[in-house]
């Protein structure tokens, strides 16, 4: 599994963890019930605090993407499909809500968004 963190994001470090592994479920590359590494180890792995980790672990608890067993670790969960396609478009609006936003930022119109996109969509 492997995670970057962007110390130049204006996303938080535990967020970032987050949807992350958010992102590797939902394309299953990550399967369920397989283990992911250790709170402490992805902490030394990615040199960050332990309490980082930790917060992103409980937030994908939280949501039902792992699930920990005190002594073994923590596992991919068992996904529902309709769940999993909610949880895709969820992953797709956040996206599309970051394109938009730097669209914007540039001055790009919705015609020319929407063009881009179908430009993308169609390759």
């Amino acid at each position: 599994m492997q995670i970057i963190i962007s110390n130049g994001s204006k996303e938080p470090i535990y967020e970032q963890i987050t949807s992350q592994i958010k992102s590797l479920i939902l394309t299953g590359d990550l399967q369920e019930g397989e283990a992911i590494p250790s709170m402490r180890k992805l902490a030394k792995d990615l040199q960050i605090s332990v309490i980082t980790t930790k917060r992103a672990y409980e937030e994908l608890e939280k949501a039902g993407f792992i699930y920990s067993i005190v002594g073994k670790g923590s596992f991919v969960a068992e996904q529902n499909l309709e769940v999993i396609r909610e949880k895709k478009l969820k992953v797709i609006e956040e996206q599309l809500s970051a394109v938009i936003t730097n669209g914007r930022e540039m001055g790009l119109s919705l015609d020319e968004l929407q063009q881009l996109m179908k430009i993308l969509y169609e390759e």
